[in-house]
C-alpha cells in the first residue's frame, strides 16, 4: 500500500486500557538495567517489591498503542521506521499498581525529502480509570526513513533545546546488558529490529540495536540518580531527540548541565563514541 500522508493523519486508533501490576513496574525496571548492582538499595527500590518506585520513563509504555507503523493501512516502510524524538509530561507520579488509558493521535506528518524519509508526531494522554486523573501526556516523534518525498508538506524543523559548550556540571555512566533489548522488548515493544539479527541486517545494522526507549530509561535511570535522589516525584518534564543507536551490551554516558530546576543533557555511547540522545532538556522540582 502506497503511503498517504492524510489517510495516516485520520487514521483511527482505538483507546487502549491496560491493567498493570508491580510486578510489570519491576519487569520494566530491569529491562532498563536497573538491578545491575542487586546492592544498590536505590535501585532495589525499582526492582523489588516492599515500597516500590515506579520509573517516570515507564510511561512510554503505558497503554501503548503497540507498533501500529507496521500495520498495513499504514503504508509505511515499517523496517526502516525510527524513534527520533519523545517528550514526557508528568503530571503525577504512577502508581505500582492500577488501570490506565489512552488514545493516540496522528498530529503531524511532514515530508523531510527522499534522502531523510517522513517525519510522523503523535500524541496520547495517559489517565489513570479508577480517579479519572491524567498521569502523563506522551509527545513521540517517528522518522519513516523509507517514506520521504511524498510531496507532503516540509514543516520547519522545530527549534531544538540547546546543549551548552562548557563542560557538564555531572557525568553519569551506565552499562547495558548484551541481553538488554531482548529483556525490554517484554514490556510491550515487540519490534523485532530489536531481536532478530535478519531484520536488522536488513535494516542496515551489524546486530539488533537498542530500542530508542531503552535507551530512554537508562537515560531516566541517569537523570534520577544525579538530579532528583531517586524520587520519581521530583520529575516533571523531559524532551529529547534520539540521534544514534545504542548496541545491547554498551555503556552509556549521560552529560548534564544545572540551570536551576533545568537541566540540559545528553548521552553518549562510549564504546561508539557517538552521541545518541542529544538536545535534551529536563525540569524537576
Amino acid at each position: 500500500m502506497t503511503f498517504d500522508a492524510e489517510k495516516l493523519l485520520n487514521k483511527q486508533f482505538p483507546t487502549v486500557q491496560q491493567t498493570y501490576t508491580d510486578k510489570d513496574c519491576m519487569l520494566y525496571a530491569l529491562g532498563v538495567g536497573m538491578g545491575i548492582d542487586p546492592l544498590d538499595e536505590q535501585c532495589l527500590r525499582f526492582v523489588y517489591e516492599e515500597d516500590l518506585k515506579v520509573l517516570p520513563s515507564q510511561s512510554v509504555m503505558m497503554a501503548h498503542p503497540g507498533f501500529w507503523a507496521k500495520e498495513e493501512d499504514t503504508g509505511l516502510d515499517w523496517v526502516k521506521v525510527l524513534h527520533a524524538g519523545q517528550e514526557i509530561i508528568m503530571h503525577k507520579p504512577f502508581p505500582d499498581s492500577g488501570t490506565v488509558e489512552a488514545t493516540t493521535k496522528i498530529s503531524e506528518v511532514s515530508d523531510k525529502g527522499e534522502r531523510i524519509g517522513a517525519l510522523i508526531v503523535s500524541d496520547r494522554v495517559v489517565r489513570d480509570v479508577a480517579t479519572g486523573e491524567d498521569i502523563c501526556t506522551l509527545v513521540t516523534t517517528i522518522l519513516a526513513r523509507g517514506d520521504g518525498g511524498f510531496g507532503g508538506e516540509r514543516k520547519a524543523t522545530p527549534k531544538t533545546d540547546v546543549i551548552p559548550k562548557s563542560e557538564p556540571d555531572l557525568v553519569c555512566d551506565l552499562p547495558t546488558l548484551p541481553q538488554q533489548a531482548l529483556i525490554y522488548r517484554l514490556s510491550g515493544d515487540f519490534n523485532p529490529l530489536h531481536a532478530s539479527p535478519t531484520v536488522a541486517r536488513n535494516a542496515g545494522f551489524k546486530a539488533p540495536i537498542l530500542h530508542g526507549l531503552c535507551t530512554l530509561g537508562v537515560l531516566t535511570h541517569a537523570l534520577l540518580k544525579t538530579c532528583c535522589d531517586y524520587d520519581p516525584s521530583r520529575f516533571k518534564r523531559m524532551r529529547l531527540r534520539f540521534s544514534a543507536p545504542v548496541y545491547p551490551g554498551e555503556t552509556i554516558r549521560t552529560e548534564i548541565w544545572r540551570n536551576g530546576n533545568e537541566m540540559a543533557f545528553r548521552c553518549k555511547s562510549l564504546e561508539q563514541d557517538t552521541i545518541v540522545i542529544n538536545n535534551g532538556y529536563l525540569l524537576v522540582d
